[in-house]
């Protein structure tokens, strides 16, 4: 994909300086720095049937448009379309197909997208289907005739599995499919998806995004002609985010960079920790050298991330009992906060999948680990530990 248009009149190639400033120019009336709030619902016209660029608020909103400016430059696409959810974004690519149209989903992928899929899309005639895609004969033989999409998550949610989408988007381009690749876990800082191929990038920007716990929202980065589809979809079906969740949004990208490598260094010290407790009997964290897809994160990634799942020594019991133990990890749902959240994917986040070929272990338990000290997560987390045997 080209990325040119992604990139005129940037002020500067550097991470941060388009985190900071793509799309967010001085407001040219008054002077402010910060793209302001256009708190309005519709826009006053010079004239019948002209307008200055915004008309209606579904439409296009000035807050919105900076945001969606800035998340282009970032993944490097044409152009971005943000959304009410990361799941409208979802539907949205979803609606992109025909009935009869075929997903191929990966076998490890957070549960709202295989229950969005999987229990409404195909009441209106999409057929999906899970696969491992790391092991690229059984993509293949999976592949139908009627194949318009290769569905990604890498990192994947919750097992940590790690895709090489330069691979994946070989196989879709040669059977006429397009690639999808959700870059919520990883973030255009780590890892930018187009530039090994793939033809959309899926967020939810309630995560890293955002990264403060206070917004939800949803994005996709694509080609200016699959982009005007969606952005089409996104006015006539109207799941669009309000200009201060845009605004909110786009106050968390600015320090995005900064973030993430907090969350990886972080991360990687409770990995660590982890693989060496006698209460865990797995870790998966792409970063640990006996990860399976450790090499292929280091070339596709610039550091390997704030998520961590392990599984507990003994059992569900004991998932549970460290996952309401903690003090500084909150348990709670989602991720990509600054603060360090643990959950349950069985119960909690993934429940949808129960009893699918998606099913994650009951033993498991995920980490969003956040940039607090990292001596106090750990002794939290070394605490929490000590419970697994239930005392």
């Amino acid at each position: 994909m080209s990325t040119d248009a992604a990139h005129r009149d940037q002020p500067g190639d550097g991470f941060a300086t388009r985190a900071i400033h793509a799309g967010q120019d001085p407001e040219p009336i008054t002077g402010a720095v910060t793209v302001p709030i256009f708190q309005t619902s519709t826009f006053a016209q010079p004239r019948v049937g002209e307008h200055t660029g915004y008309e209606y608020a579904r439409t296009g909103n000035p807050t919105r448009t900076a945001l969606e400016t800035c998340l282009a430059a970032l993944e490097g696409a044409d152009r971005a379309v943000a959304f009410a959810s990361g799941l409208a974004a979802e539907d949205a690519v979803f609606r992109l197909l025909s009935p009869g149209d075929h997903v191929l989903m990966a076998d490890d992928v957070y549960g709202g997208t295989w229950r969005q899929i999987a229990q409404v899309h195909t009441r209106f005639g999409l057929e999906v289907s899970a696969v491992d895609l790391s092991d690229l004969d059984a993509v293949r033989a999976a592949l139908r005739p009627t194949t318009r999409l290769i569905w990604a998550e890498t990192p994947s949610n919750p097992l940590l599995k790690i895709l090489d989408l330069a691979a994946l988007a070989t196989v879709a381009h040669d059977h006429g499919a397009r690639l999808v690749a959700d870059n919520t876990f990883a973030t255009p800082a780590l890892q930018r998806p187009l530039t090994f191929g793939a033809d959309l990038v899926v967020h939810s920007t309630t995560k890293y995004l955002g990264g403060h716990s206070d917004v939800v929202g949803g994005a996709v980065c694509t080609d200016a002609e699959t982009a005007a589809e969606l952005a089409f979809l996104q006015n006539a079906v109207g799941a669009v985010p309000g200009p201060f969740d845009a605004w909110l949004t786009l106050r968390g990208v600015k320090t995005l960079e900064l973030r993430m490598a907090r969350h990886s260094s972080n991360a990687a010290r409770i990995a660590e920790m982890l693989a060496e407790h006698p209460a865990v009997t797995h870790v998966a964290y792409p970063g640990l050298t006996d990860h399976p897809g450790h090499e292929l994160a280091a070339r596709q990634m610039s550091a390997f991330g704030g998520m961590v799942s392990f599984r507990a020594r003994g059992g569900v019991g004991a998932a549970k009992r460290i996952a309401e133990s903690t003090r500084l990890f909150f348990l709670a749902e989602s991720l990509g906060g600054v603060e360090s959240l643990i959950e349950h994917p069985g119960i909690m986040t993934h429940a949808s999948v129960a009893g699918t070929a998606l099913e994650v272990p009951d033993d498991l338990v995920r980490l969003s680990v956040g940039i607090e000290s990292v001596d106090d997560l750990l002794a939290d987390l070394d605490a929490a530990l000590a419970s697994a045997d239930g005392h």
